[in-house]
């Protein structure tokens, strides 16, 4: 067996006569102290009953430990779950509404438990709250332990080297003065921190180990401010604009728009920007037929007294302005409608944005003439309604529907159906403009068999009955594209948190904490003992293979001292051999 076999034999095997329990840690002293700085956790059996401060001091220790801490983690996991899957009032009001018309069942049960506003909930509130106060106080007395570490020296060697898990000894001839200055010149280039402590040489290394594991968790504190910054300072407006048309960025150039509670009107970021035009294209054939391939508004945007420039916003790739982020979330179609009254005055014209219903862009929605008309019998002032079915490819024909078969404009057709009578917009109460009440209005009939509704193709006209005038499709047809606006403060900090988080974990899981101890005294035969030993913060076989190759270069610099001849015994000696005679 070679010199090193036996080296990583001898460390590793007196891993079986390490202590275990009270008794070996009282027997290893300060040297066996933790190598973290987790606080320990004391189970008094007996002793008096607990006051008030006794209990508020165990509910502390209680939160701040590191256990309760996983579990509040793990509660924020679950609580964020109902968020990611029940539309919320905070993203999507519309959705949220459609939602609970569609369950009305489980919406008062939803509503009681503020599932609809998660993470502006009582709940998720508290526990949240508890997660901040629990890493806050166990992370703060933990770094303060782990300066005091770095600012001291490793402990001393125990008094018997032969209890720690790795351990292997030989016999010198070299002086012990001179192994120890090699061990500790050898510890140090291996990057342990090392000094000579009486007659052994402490050494210990991987404190980047606990380092990673405290900025892990002050990364999770940091992330959980950026949480907190994004919901109080956060803005969120959006903004659905038709190619041609400008949008300027102040509250009341928005459709709907959402800030958290700290957030005030005067931080919107000054600028504007143009929709030039919007481009949209679609797969032709194959399985993904109708998936879009390009999906891009291009835009002219500035701030005041800037020049203006040119910009191209598409999905994932938003406009950023100083912080402010214009996203691109949504396109439809805009057919322009002509509206005349029965004098042929035009009395609407303009591009109607229609919403979508399906992946193909069938759309619907509500042309509105609320001024200038008037009823062609009694000349009084009245108001037009028109609701508007649009497919950009129509398909359907003789069977009662129509139907959008491919998303692009390869043959657009628009049904309409109009309405005479009070739109109820005069009436102070918040109306969709992309839906019509006709609970206030006459149905129009048109054709020879009284159908409500007609079809039409780009430059077609329909005449309302009666003299009541007519409305034209015109053969342009604009697309839209829906913005979104907005301002988080803290993405910068949440980034940070999670890299820095994922750095410090790393850090935690792959390094471990050791400590060395080469011990190197004077036999009572003259010859010098030297002993190594190794003590990790956990069980790994890195350490005595660690160990195993310090004792080899260190047996380069003190070899093992020859056996020395063993003499007879008198006895032995003095009895001839058999046979033979004096």
């Amino acid at each position: 067996m070679s010199k090193a076999d036996s080296m990583n034999k001898a460390a590793s095997e007196a891993a079986s006569e390490s202590p275990t329990g009270a008794e070996g840690a009282h027997e290893l002293g300060e040297a066996g102290a933790q190598l973290s700085t987790a606080p320990r956790e004391e189970n008094a059996i007996g002793g008096p009953t607990l006051g008030v401060v006794g209990w508020i001091r165990w509910f502390w220790r209680q939160l701040t430990s590191m256990r309760v801490a996983l579990i509040l983690l793990f509660l924020l996991s679950l609580g964020a779950i109902p968020g990611s899957l029940i539309p919320q009032n905070s993203v999507d009001e519309l959705k949220a509404q459609a939602f609970k018309d569609a369950h009305e069942t489980l919406t008062p049960i939803y509503e009681k438990l503020q599932l609809f506003d998660v993470y502006g909930s009582v709940w998720f509130s508290a526990i949240y709250i508890l997660l901040f106060v629990s890493l806050i106080g166990c992370i703060v007395p933990r770094s303060w332990q782990f300066v005091g570490q770095l600012r001291g020296r490793p402990p001393g060697a125990p008094g018997r080297l032969t209890r720690l898990p790795a351990y292997t000894t030989w016999r010198s001839e070299t002086e012990p003065e001179q192994i120890r200055e090699a061990a500790l010149a050898l510890l140090k280039k291996r990057g342990f921190r090392a000094h000579v402590a009486g007659d052994a040489v402490a050494a210990e290394k991987g404190y980047l180990r606990e380092a990673g594991n405290l900025l892990f968790h002050i990364a999770l504190i940091v992330m959980l401010v950026a949480f907190a910054t994004g919901q109080l300072f956060k803005s969120e407006g959006g903004k659905l604009i038709v190619e041609g048309d400008a949008f300027s960025n102040t509250l009341t150039q928005y459709d709907d728009f959402k800030s958290g509670s700290l957030f005030s009107t005067d931080e919107l970021v000054p600028f504007s920007f143009d929709l030039d035009k919007f481009t949209g294209t679609y797969e032709r054939s194959g399985p993904q037929r109708g998936t879009p391939r390009t999906f891009e508004a291009a835009v002219t945007y500035g701030r005041p007294g800037e020049a203006q420039k040119k910009a191209v916003i598409r999905v994932n790739e938003p406009l950023n302005v100083d912080g402010s982020k214009v996203y691109l979330i949504a396109h439809g179609y805009a057919p322009v409608v002509t509206v005349k009254d029965g004098k042929g005055k035009v009395v609407f014209k303009g591009a109607v944005p229609l919403l979508p219903i399906d992946n193909n862009i069938t759309s619907t929605g509500a042309i509105k003439v609320m001024d200038g008309y008037r009823d062609p019998k009694t000349g009084k002032k009245t108001q037009l309604g028109f609701k508007a079915f649009f497919v950009p490819t129509f398909a359907g024909a003789g069977q009662g529907n129509m139907f959008s078969q491919f998303p692009a404009l390869d043959f657009p057709v628009m049904a309409v159906t109009g309405y005479t009578g009070d739109l109820r917009v005069d009436g102070g109460l918040p109306q969709n403009v992309y839906q019509l009440d006709t609970s206030k209005m006459k149905q129009f009939t048109v054709g020879e068999n009284g159908q409500v509704a007609q079809r039409l193709i780009p430059g077609e006209t329909m005449t309302l009955p009666g003299g009541a005038g007519s409305i034209t499709f015109e053969k342009e047809i604009k697309e839209w594209a829906s913005f979104q606006v907005s301002q988080q403060p803290g993405n910068g900090l949440a980034l940070a948190g999670a890299i820095a988080a994922i750095a410090g974990l790393a850090g935690s899981l792959f390094i471990q904490r050791r400590r060395i101890w080469v011990r190197a005294v004077r036999g009572a035969d003259g010859v010098t003992v030297v002993e190594m030993a190794g003590l990790g913060r956990s069980e790994s076989t890195r350490l005595p293979e660690e160990l195993g190759e310090l004792a080899l270069t260190l047996h380069a610099e003190a070899p093992t001292a020859p056996d020395t001849p063993e003499e007879p015994e008198a006895d032995e000696a003095a009895v001839p051999a058999e046979g033979h005679e004096k």
